[in-house]
């Protein structure tokens, strides 16, 4: 439940009553606001009826949660969340595009990619260093030589980078070598890394599954806020339907239904959504306008020889072409762009 406050309720007075919502076995919130202090009380219905909340004297208004989801609600936080990944902010007034190629292949490869990601306008990479693969003898990904190449490769650029975690075992070594963990869609949800995830600090970037609802998108991200971790920015990069001539259907819908349902950043894979190179753009110019709080596009300094998604990776003149038009797109929807080179 929300429990508004009075006006002129004190630290002492909220205090008291998240107290007595703790000492019920139930999980207090505190949320001051300017006007008023809000608070929140998650657990058992009819316990936190039990207690009686609206008696307190200090206590102006008592509502339920409604959604299933609790934390990522906007029914508890209004207001849209601002995450950072490094210094790079995601969300609010924002959109902020982070770039780079499928799979780190090796530090030469991974610094070129790098630097026309960040050339063209990227402020955050992207790279694969464990890859989940279909096919068993596919490209797997370079493990931990592969993040140390992130690692080198981000601090010469000066920016953030990004890259997935498939394996709980594995997310101490991540988080000591880049800034943000990303949950793919494979793993979306597998609830022992979504939880184990959450008990760190590092921000998370959470995909939406290939038949995940939105629902059950938000749930996902709902283990993450609820064991620590507030730092989660969605993604949609597309979900499977019966279309075949594109990898997958990139869904816009679900972007401005998330947006609208969640206090969370929604950022978009037009890589992955259409799996095709020359409808990349479009679509983040499409995202920009579903009010996408940022895009993350594969981009490749030679695609025709990458490991993994080639096919769907830009070159980096046509990454550096699409950042100047999606430039006039975002400014035109009155966010402010993140783009290092319209900075």
């Amino acid at each position: 439940m929300i429990i508004v406050l009075k006006a002129e309720a004190t630290k002492h007075d909220a205090d008291e009553i998240l107290n007595k919502i703790e000492s019920a076995g139930l999980k207090p919130l505190y949320m001051p606001g300017t006007e008023r202090t809000v608070l929140g009380a998650l657990g058992d219905e009819r316990v936190l009826q039990g207690l009686n909340i609206t008696a307190h004297p200090m206590v102006d208004d008592v509502k339920p949660i409604l959604s299933n989801y609790k934390l990522v609600s906007r029914e508890l936080y209004p207001a849209d969340s601002v995450v950072h990944i490094g210094s790079v902010p995601f969300g609010g007034e924002h959109f902020s595009i982070i770039g780079g190629p499928c799979a780190v292949e090796g530090l030469e490869s991974f610094r070129a990619s790098a630097e026309a990601a960040v050339k063209g306008g990227a402020v955050a990479l992207r790279g694969g260093a464990f890859k989940p693969r279909t096919s068993p003898y596919s490209f797997q990904g370079g493990g931990k030589e592969a993040l140390e190449v992130m690692q080198q490769v981000s601090k010469e650029l000066g920016v953030p980078a990004v890259t997935e975690v498939m394996d709980t075992a594995d997310i101490d070594l991540i988080c000591q070598h880049v800034d943000a963990l990303q949950i793919g869609a494979r793993n979306m949800q597998n609830f022992n890394l979504l939880k184990a995830v959450g008990r760190t600090n590092t921000p998370v970037i959470l995909k939406r599954g290939i038949a995940a609802t939105i629902e059950e998108t938000l749930l996902a991200a709902e283990y993450i806020v609820d064991a620590g971790n507030p730092n989660v920015i969605l993604c949609e990069r597309g979900i499977r339907t019966f279309e075949t001539a594109t990898r997958n259907t990139l869904d816009l819908n679900a972007v401005a239904l998330m947006k609208r349902k969640s206090h969370l950043p929604v950022i978009v894979d037009p890589s992955h959504g259409t799996g095709i190179r020359e409808l990349v753009g479009p679509l983040a110019k499409a995202a920009v306008a579903v009010g996408a709080d940022g895009v993350i596009i594969e981009v490749h300094h030679e695609p025709k020889e990458a490991l993994s998604d080639g096919k769907q990776s830009l070159y980096p003149d046509q990454f550096a072409q699409l950042m100047t038009e999606l430039d006039a797109f975002i400014r035109a929807a009155g966010r402010r762009s993140s783009l290092r080179k319209a900075a």
